[in-house]
């Protein structure tokens, strides 16, 4: 099995061995653990509920632009310019996509 050093600050390193304690684990099996859930090696775990929640976020965002936009379209627009403005100043939007 290979090794790697890592290290970590004490907050986080306290915070380590508190959650493998409570899991009844070692501070390396848990640190395992959570990387496997985290490179998606894991069907129920981290990502599969990161995508449930995406899912439901997109799906509830679809409903309520569809009903601004029947109601006040021009709220819908605003919105829209808003939103995009956000994920410019994130890095998020693409150039590509940034147009009205």
């Amino acid at each position: 099995m290979a090794r790697i050093t890592i290290r970590l600050g004490d907050d986080l390193f306290e915070r380590v061995l508190d959650q493998a304690v409570t899991l009844g684990t070692t501070p390396s099996g848990y640190i395992r653990d959570v990387l496997e859930r985290f490179e998606g090696n894991d069907p129920a775990g981290y990502h599969a509920r990161f995508d449930e929640l995406h899912a439901t976020a997109i799906q509830t965002l679809a409903i309520l632009a569809k009903s601004v936009g029947v109601r006040a379209p021009a709220i819908l627009e605003e919105g829209l310019g808003e939103a995009r403005r956000l994920l410019r100043e994130r890095g998020l939007l693409d150039p590509e996509q940034d147009r009205p």
